[in-house]
């Protein structure tokens, strides 16, 4: 990084986001308990069930002031809590999580496309169809750092590495950063956010489900799940 980002008001009417659709709600997040609540819940919650710290996640990555919580809460929520080394992306290294959003359906698509084919290819998968994904409709409303410039953060927006963006976002976390709003790597017109805390974004509603195919090598074609359209990935 040659330069320290900028702060930039960003201001979203409709923010994409598309994640696996086989993972449930988490009960607490949709309550209507107050969020702060959550830890002394928790605490009694373990103590006869098991299961409830596997499903709510590492709670404690998340301050009492940075949850949100009611329906939908889940979306935001699980990003943060559900956080693993092995599941990092190119603002976080999974030990804190992220959200990540774009300004286009278009950019949603085109970022999960690129990371689902390398996963199938990773795992040897059989050509087909994967119908496992939803959108998700959200807003935004947040002061973000900004990497709009791709000559200045040339190495933060390098395709095929996120050694330089992972040691931005640790860095911008320790300034308290809110997230970073950066030009899509895989789609020129779009634009994404990485969100450092749920409370940045809106909970979102659910919108389309999809299916993607996969040819072996990559996603070739994707299907609205609601009106049996296919459209070929060009």
């Amino acid at each position: 990084m040659t330069v320290a980002p900028k702060v930039a008001e960003v201001r979203w009417e409709r923010t994409h986001r598309i994640i696996s659709t086989i993972h449930p709600p988490i009960d607490l997040f949709e309550d209507i308990a107050d969020p702060e609540d959550w830890d002394s819940i928790m605490a009694g919650e373990t103590n006869t069930n098991s299961r409830a710290l596997e499903n709510v996640g590492q709670l404690l990555l998340v301050p009492a002031g940075r949850r949100v919580g009611g329906p939908g809460a889940s979306y935001v929520m699980a990003p943060f809590t559900h956080v693993n080394p092995a599941w990092t992306g190119r603002f976080h290294d999974g030990r804190q999580g992220a959200y990540y959003a774009a300004n286009r359906f278009e950019t949603a698509v085109a970022e999960t496309m690129f990371h689902r084919a390398g996963i199938y290819r990773a795992t040897a998968e059989e050509p087909g169809w994967f119908s496992q994904y939803r959108e998700l409709v959200g807003s935004l409303d947040a002061t973000l750092h900004d990497l709009r410039n791709h000559e200045l953060f040339a190495a933060e927006l390098d395709p095929g590495s996120y050694s330089a963006s992972q040691a931005l976002g640790r860095a911008l976390r320790l300034q308290a950063s809110d997230g970073v709003v950066y030009p899509s790597v895989r789609d020129t017109e779009g634009t994404c956010v990485a969100a450092f805390w749920p409370n940045v974004v809106s909970i979102p509603v659910q919108g389309r489900t999809l299916a993607y195919h996969f040819d072996g090598e990559r996603i070739d074609f994707i299907r609205d799940e609601y009106n049996g359209d296919v459209f070929r990935v060009v």
